[in-house]
């Protein structure tokens, strides 16, 4: 593909790299070139700084809420997100630091303290990917049988954002004076109440951190389906999405906008698709090294999976056979339509569709040279499907490495990618103001 036009050289590629210690794929652990551990801090200094090495926007990380089934193998274990990205923050000097936190099993004010907290240590780097969780085993963790409802939790995640946003905002910028000659330490006048009263809170605030650098920390949302649409568009800075083709991608990017303006909120929102790559030297070393992978997949626990997102045991229906209609009570709504569509269009067998699953848990596969990556990742960002990826590599150190050192290069030849950081702040690198006090008023 050439390289892209002098129009387009205003607009360049963001990237995140979604954090996995051992990699994506669940047999990537198993390769005799693989290293990492899910527990050690050392192990994610050095990807963060590879990361930042190679100037990703950010340092991502998703978590889970759910411990490892007995007896079901499988990766398992991991550090506590703002917990490890206040550990990154002063190991590592510009990439951004996202952490998730879910909106089922937290309170506004825990969160809103812990992120702000962050985004001072950080300098102002931090981001929340929110969440509502899709697992009833995680709701077992927390006094609950199962989750509530697919709108009933984004309804309280809506309001619980709010409040976390109007406790940022209740100190001004300047409220903390510290003032030696006078003894005036705090600006009474620049800090106040919040005294929300909702349907699933009420917090009195202030918060008991003064106002994160950025005015709020980056805010991402990652959910496609119509109640997670309509959080990411009255809420969101960026959106992180589950997409397999450019149609699917241009289409919830339209209807991102239509909610947004919908809800009274002018603004582009930023959309970040999930992506594995498979770099090799060559095509066909890249499609070497993922049957490699693929070798060694547990169609059991590709089964298991995809049983949890259908809402029912998947394993009585034959491997060789279609694949099953989803249940009532589905997990993750917009990835089980990706997935179901993906089988329906290209005739997936329940095996073939549990290998996938497994492999990347939905998100886009990409197999090839570091030009072929380059030239796929090109498209679509001047199709306008997306502003940027979210990489998942599919194993480690390698999947990470080879971006960096290959596909990242020719990205930068062809004027699609920055080659150092002018920004400071993870709003300013993603064009995002710092917001103005009350701009999110709960």
């Amino acid at each position: 593909m050439s390289a892209v036009s002098q129009t387009q050289k205003s607009r360049t590629i963001h990237l995140g790299l979604f954090h996995q210690p051992l990699g994506r794929h669940p047999a990537a652990w198993r390769q005799e070139a693989a290293q990492g551990h899910p527990e050690d801090i050392d192990w994610v200094i050095r990807i963060a700084r590879k990361a930042e090495e190679g100037l990703f926007d950010m340092f991502f990380m998703a978590d889970n809420l759910a411990g490892p089934e007995p007896g079901a193998q499988g990766k398992a274990g991991g550090l506590e997100p703002v917990t490890l990205l206040s550990a990154l923050a002063v190991a590592t000097s510009k990439i951004g630091l996202v952490g998730t936190i879910s909106t089922s099993f937290s309170e506004p004010y825990n969160v809103a303290r812990a992120l702000a907290s962050l985004d001072h240590i950080s300098r102002g780097r931090a981001g929340w990917n929110v969440v509502t969780t899709q697992s009833d085993r995680a709701a077992e963790n927390f006094s609950l049988s199962a989750l509530p409802d697919h709108a009933a939790r984004y309804a309280r995640a809506d309001e619980f954002v709010r409040v976390v946003r109007g406790l940022w905002d209740s100190w001004a910028d300047d409220a903390l004076v510290m003032d030696k000659r006078s003894g005036r330490f705090l600006d009474t006048d620049r800090v106040r109440l919040l005294d929300h009263k909702g349907e699933h809170f009420s917090v009195r605030g202030p918060l008991n951190v003064s106002r994160p650098p950025q005015g709020h920390p980056v805010i991402v949302q990652a959910g496609s389906s119509r109640d997670g649409i309509g959080l990411a568009a009255t809420q969101a800075d960026l959106a992180f999405t589950a997409q397999d083709t450019i149609e699917d991608s241009l289409a919830y990017r339209a209807a991102l906008k239509e909610a947004a303006e919908a809800g009274g909120r002018s603004g582009y929102l930023k959309v970040l698709p999930g992506i594995m790559p498979i770099v090799g030297r060559t095509d066909a070393e890249a499609r070497e090294k993922f049957a490699a992978l693929q070798e060694h997949t547990d169609i059991a626990a590709g089964i298991r999976q995809l049983s949890g997102r259908w809402g029912y045991d998947l394993s009585t229906h034959p491997l060789d056979g279609p694949v099953p209609e989803p249940g009532e009570r589905i997990h993750g709504e917009s990835r089980v339509r990706l997935l179901l569509n993906k089988a329906r269009a290209e005739n997936y067998t329940l095996r073939e569709l549990a290998a996938l699953a497994i492999a990347s848990h939905g998100h886009r596969i990409i197999i090839g040279s570091p030009e072929t990556i380059a030239d796929d990742l090109q498209f679509w960002f001047e199709q306008g499907a997306a502003d940027g990826f979210n990489l998942i590599p599919a194993s480690m150190p390698d999947g990470l490495d080879d971006f960096v050192d290959r596909v990242i290069p020719v990205l930068q030849d062809r004027g699609l990618f920055r080659r150092s950081y002018a920004e400071t702040t993870l709003r300013e690198r993603f064009g995002l103001g710092i917001p103005r006090l009350g701009a999110f008023a709960s």
